[in-house]
């Protein structure tokens, strides 16, 4: 049978925009509990109303920067006084900051790919699982990137920081094995949200070229991955998922013949 997420208490990080909003009405129409957290409080606020609108039994928000210890452990207090257990964590806070060569590129924005995108995901990780259900069914899913299996020009420490996201997944996996909590990773391609704006410092133009021609993932597609994940049968782990739009075969074969 599959797992019943109706009820479930399920925590978003980076759930102001994107795959993370995206996320949180679709674990919302399924009638969950949502813990909502990032920086942009205002956005939360409206992502909670929305999932709210979408059926989630309820959905509150809280500020949560992953790269601070003490954020972490503030969100994790706020999240043990609302509820007891937490069922499903999704490790989504992340993203890229430019597209610069190693020898071109800035400390500044390699510090906020490794401090989100790897120990954003420890962090989290290591304060919310106390609270986590042992033997119930109960998912740590993790959102990585094609980049953390394949290199490409101008992507070193942003490729550097979605492998380390794959590996620590795949060592949780070991670790909490028998504990009959699940743990995976969603590995997302082409996918258009605010990453290329955040990653390009708001070159809008340059953002937009990234998806020219082609048809890329939206959030919603990545949402409706992480609740089929979630809902699987408690004896069933999916451990990796590779999800890439049609058009896009590999890191650096797309096709962008569509118009768009």
């Amino acid at each position: 049978m599959a797992y019943r997420l109706a009820d479930k208490w399920v925590l978003i990080t980076g759930a102001s925009s994107g795959f993370g909003a995206a996320t949180a009405v679709a674990f919302g129409a399924q009638g969950c509990n949502l813990l909502l957290g990032a920086r942009r409080v205002d956005r939360l606020e409206s992502v909670a109303e929305e999932a709210r609108k979408a059926g989630a039994k309820s959905a509150r928000a809280h500020a949560l920067d992953v790269s601070q210890t003490a954020s972490v452990e503030a969100f994790v207090k706020w999240s043990a006084e609302l509820t007891p257990n937490i069922d499903v964590l999704i490790n989504n806070a992340g993203g890229a900051q430019g597209m610069e060569t190693v020898a071109e590129a800035r400390d500044e924005d390699w510090e906020t790919m490794m401090q989100t995108n790897v120990l954003g995901v420890l962090r989290m990780t290591r304060a919310v699982l106390p609270l986590m259900p042992r033997d119930a069914g109960a998912s740590i899913l993790n959102i990585g990137s094609i980049a953390g299996r394949v290199a490409y020009e101008g992507g070193a420490a942003y490729c550097a920081a979605k492998a380390g996201e794959l590996q620590i997944t795949r060592a949780l996996r070991l670790e909490l094995c028998g504990t009959g909590i699940r743990v995976g990773t969603v590995d997302p391609g082409l996918a258009e949200t605010e990453f290329s704006m955040v990653r390009f410092k708001g070159d809008a133009a340059r953002a937009a070229k990234v998806y020219e021609g082609i048809e890329p993932l939206i959030g919603e597609d990545i949402a409706e991955t992480l609740v089929w994940c979630a809902s699987r049968p408690a004896h069933v782990c999916i451990d990796e998922i590779l999800i890439k739009c049609t058009a896009q075969a590999a890191i650096h074969k797309v096709d962008r013949r569509i118009s768009k």
